[in-house]
């Protein structure tokens, strides 16, 4: 006979924004209950957001986002889709994924493949004299290896990731190159070392105030520019979110 698991300990949190259904919380635990009942190590804690856009404009206002805490290891997946059931339906999957890829890194010590981009949220369309910095998060940079750096931008679902370069000491982006699928490199202030299997950028990463690093960022087309910040000789990045506003992610000051 075959024994029913019985339903993770862990508490499963839920936030909402925007109209979404009553019945879509409940639904969103049962799907991660359900990725959580195939993983062996500690589950500390498990936060979901669900997210109804009211924008007539965009294809997928349906958003879902989980992120588990899997033994002081954050894992964070993110979806949208045209229907919250079908966002969150999504996010299974790519949870399963995520925590699946993020058990497995030390036998490859490299992060293979990404996808999704397909179900990533759709940004909306802003005037460029409309767009304001509506975030701004300032944090101690991990000082840690650039493979390190990408497991952490894979893991956490991110477009790139700040870090300071445990070898050079300067501030480093990693993230993915759209074109190629393959990981890039940039430092400030110095040329990155080579790394096996990451390509360094060639670009020189330029020193902009934020009112410059917003002008590049429109004219470039790129979702996000890296830059050495002319006040304080820090490495920032100026991102396009979801909304059609800038973030900036800007060090914690020496």
């Amino acid at each position: 006979m075959t024994q029913l698991q019985s339903p993770p300990a862990v508490e499963i949190t839920v936030a909402t924004r925007g109209a979404v259904s009553l019945a879509a919380p409940d639904y969103a635990r049962e799907k991660v209950e359900a990725v959580l009942r195939r993983i062996h190590e500690p589950v500390l804690a498990v936060r979901v957001k669900l997210t109804q856009e009211p924008h007539h404009s965009v294809v997928r206002p349906s958003v879902a986002q989980a992120v588990v805490d899997l033994n002081g290891r954050p894992v964070r997946a993110q979806v949208a889709a045209a229907t919250m059931q079908e966002a969150v339906d999504r996010l299974q999957d790519r949870l399963g994924t995520k925590l699946a890829k993020v058990r497995q890194r030390h036998h490859t010590g490299a992060w293979v493949g990404r996808g999704g981009e397909e179900h990533s949220p759709q940004h909306v369309e802003r005037a460029a004299e409309e767009r304001r910095i509506v975030r701004h998060k300032t944090y101690g940079l991990a000082r840690q290896s650039a493979w390190a750096a990408v497991l952490d931008l894979e893991a956490m679902d991110y477009a790139f990731h700040l870090f300071t370069d445990a070898g050079s000491g300067a501030d480093s982006v990693v993230y993915r190159d759209a074109r190629t699928g393959t990981h890039r490199l940039a430092s400030a202030g110095a040329t990155a070392e080579p790394v096996p299997g990451l390509t360094v950028s060639p670009a020189a990463v330029p020193e902009l105030t934020t009112d410059g690093a917003a002008e590049r960022l429109d004219l470039s087309g790129l979702p996000f520019v890296f830059f050495t910040d002319t006040a304080t000789g820090r490495g920032n990045v100026l991102y396009h979110r979801y909304d059609g506003h800038y973030g900036l992610i800007t060090p914690v000051r020496d």
